[in-house]
Parts: structure tokens; C-alpha cells; sequence
């Protein structure tokens, strides 16, 4: 089996040659020590510079050459995701007022916005904002009916996926993009959102209402031609519980994830997706939604594993997962070693199983623990 025939076969509960590797993402750190030189893939402080200092098209041609590097030398990872060939500005792009460099890690425009760049977390952060945030009480339905159908958009921004699937795409199995996610709309961020959540239920439904129509509207264009499957993703849980309740997910969230779904699948016929924490109360919904493969089994989270997805949902559900990213960013090879064993194992149960970390390759990953996952995984497969 090539590798996207074992992946597509994994996903549809059909036997394989042997177990699949796939990799939700890998930041900047590992992929520099992989290829051995430093990149812009995942780094997000040096792909925000090279944005605003008007260098796109460099920038997006090394991480192409990167890209190439990175998935010839993995070449054991069958299933690859779109989150290191990321959407990019148009083909010549320049901003009209870039923010520029005012101290040291400090950027700042002339309309009031400033950001601080943290090259110890891999972060940029923007701390002054020209604009004030929208009051939560001001939120209203008719901001949200405007159902006008958006424009085309320029084919350059995919410029790296397309790339990638020109690359891998004819053996691997690349997971790429769709017009976006609805489902768990979060108006003006996590703390504002959960209360219009609560007291403005119908405003939360007037918006999902545009952005799934035109989402729907804009899949023709994302989901690129050549990919094998589409990657989706939205985190619903904290470690101990899903961040709302089960009925208020099936009023607010389950309708819209379920239509987007289904517009992607008339696209593609598979759909992987990422959400972190407990979400088990909600997983009926997730694989009625349309969900074939589901990613992020948060280890340290409560009620939910490898063996409780397998126990639960085996007939309906590929689980891929879910070596412990505590353990590769602060344990020892040893352990990262024994954490591959113990998930191969336990996926044998599964009618379809793809092993990957529990999280992403996080930016502090070990990586003599990166490669002691690599070294197990094509020893014990």
C-alpha cells in the first residue's frame, strides 16, 4: 500500500499493511533541527516580520523548499495536514502601513496597534489596538444578515498547499483545507463569547447562519483539487468537561457543524478533525456531524483515551492518537519510546487506528524524543 491508500483504508475501518503515522502539526524548532537550517514554517514570529517588511514571495518560495525537505526526510508519516503549508497572502502582497520596529521584540503601526514578539514561545501578541472591542451587549441579529455571496478568492493564497500536493500528493495522504469551521462561535473572543453564548442565543445562530453560507459558498475554492481528504478542527473541551453543556451544543453548535460537513462531502468523502480536552459528552454529535477521524486525544484530560474512544465508538470512528505531548516535550526517550508501544498496542483493538502525538510536535519538543517516536514507530511497524 502507498501511504494514502493505508491512510484512506485506516479512516474507512479497512484493513492495512501496517499502522499509519500521521502528525497534526510540527513547529518551527523540530522542523529546523529535521532540515537543518532555520525556517518560516510554523515560526510565527519570522513569517509576521517577513509580512510586514514586504518579503512575502521570498518567504513563501523557502517554505516550499522546506516543505519538500521536511516530508522527504519524514518519510514515514503517511498523513499530512495543511497546518505547515498554511494559507498565505496574495502572490506580491505588501501592506500599505506595515508595523515597524519600535524596540526590542516591540512592533507598532500609526494607527495604534502594537505587538510584542516572543521568540522564547514561538508567539506574536498584539497588546495596543487601534480599535476598541464590541461591547458583547451591542451584538445584535441584523449585524449578521448580510448573505451576500463573497468573492472569488485569489488562487496564490493556497500557493503552499498546492505545492505540497504537487510534492506528496500522488503518495501520501494530504488532509487540506476547508472554507472554515463552524460550530462553537466564540463573538469577541473566549470570555465575551461564552456569555453571548448564554444570553444571546439567537444573535450566536444569526451568525452561524452567515458564516455557514458562506463557507459553504467558498469550499469550491478551498478544498483543493488533489487532496485526499479534508482537515477540520475546533477545540469544544476543557480537561475536565466540554466548555458547554451537551443541549446548549445541540442547540447552538451541532446544526451548523453538521451542514458544513456535509457541504465539504460533496467535496471530498472523508473529514479528520482536532478538537483538545473532554469532549465525550459530545461525541455523538461529532460523528453525526459527519466526522470519519477524530484527532487530539488530550492525555491529561479526564474521561476521555484511546481505549474509551475504542470501547465507545469503534464501528463509527477512526481514532488517531495519542502519544502523550508532556511526554515528548519533558520526559525522556525512554518514556517516548514506551508511549508509542503502548498506543500501538492498544489501537490492534481499533477498526481504524492512525498513530500520531496527542497534540501537535509543540515548539519546546525534545528532539531526541521526536525521533526516539520516529525510531519506535518504524521499528515496531
Amino acid at each position: 500500500m502507498t501511504s494514502k491508500e493505508r491512510v484512506r483504508n485506516a479512516i474507512a475501518k479497512q484493513p492495512v499493511d501496517k499502522t499509519p503515522l500521521g502528525t497534526y502539526l510540527i513547529d518551527c524548532d523540530t522542523i529546523s533541527a529535521v532540515i537543518g537550517r532555520q525556517t518560516y514554517l510554523r515560526n510565527n514570529p519570522g513569517y509576521q516580520i517577513a509580512i510586514w517588511e514586504g518579503r512575502r514571495d521570498e518567504m513563501v518560495e523557502s517554505m516550499k523548499e522546506d516543505l519538500k525537505d521536511l516530508f522527504s526526510k519524514l518519510d514515514c508519516i503517511d498523513l499530512i495536514t495543511f497546518k505547515e503549508a498554511r494559507l498565505v497572502p496574495p502572490k506580491g502582497y505588501t501592506m500599505e502601513d506595515p508595523p515597524k520596529k519600535v524596540e526590542e521584540n516591540i512592533y507598532a503601526d500609526s494607527k495604534g496597534n502594537a505587538f510584542r514578539i516572543s521568540p522564547e514561545t514561538n508567539g506574536v501578541t498584539q497588546f495596543e489596538f487601534a480599535d476598541d472591542p464590541i461591547d458583547p451587549d451591542s451584538y445584535t441579529e441584523e449585524m449578521f444578515s448580510d448573505m451576500t455571496t463573497p468573492p472569488e478568492p485569489d488562487p496564490s493564497i493556497f500557493e503552499l498547499l498546492d505545492y505540497l500536493i504537487e510534492e506528496f500528493g500522488e503518495e501520501r495522504y494530504i488532509a487540506g483545507y476547508s472554507a472554515g469551521n463552524t460550530a462553537l462561535t466564540l463573538l469577541g473572543g473566549m470570555e465575551s463569547g461564552m456569555m453571548t453564548l448564554a444570553l444571546l442565543p439567537e444573535v450566536v445562530k444569526a451568525c452561524n447562519r452567515q458564516a455557514v453560507f458562506r463557507q459553504n459558498h467558498l469550499d469550491q475554492f478551498y478544498i483543493r483539487p488533489g487532496i485526499a481528504g479534508v482537515f477540520m478542527e475546533q477545540d469544544f473541551g476543557g480537561t475536565n468537561s466540554p466548555l458547554v453543556s451537551p443541549d446548549m451544543f445541540r442547540e447552538l453548535c451541532h446544526p451548523y457543524l453538521k451542514e458544513r460537513l456535509t457541504n465539504v462531502k460533496k467535496y471530498v468523502d472523508q473529514i479528520s478533525y482536532h478538537s483538545c480536552g473532554n469532549t465525550m459528552p459530545l461525541m455523538d454529535m461529532i460523528i453525526d456531524a459527519g466526522v470519519d477521524c477524530y484527532e487530539s486525544i488530550q492525555t491529561n484530560a479526564d474521561g476521555i483515551s484511546i481505549d474509551i474512544l475504542i470501547d465507545n465508538y469503534r464501528d463509527e470512528l477512526c481514532v488517531w492518537g495519542a502519544i502523550p505531548l508532556e511526554v515528548l516535550v519533558k520526559g525522556t526517550s525512554d518514556e517516548a519510546r514506551a508511549a508509542v508501544r503502548r498506543d500501538m498496542d492498544a489501537g490492534k483493538r481499533a477498526k481504524g487506528y492512525i498513530l500520531g502525538p496527542s497534540h501537535s510536535i509543540a515548539f519546546g519538543t525534545k528532539y531526541e524524543n521526536f525521533m526516539a517516536m520516529i525510531d519506535e514507530f518504524e521499528k515496531l511497524r
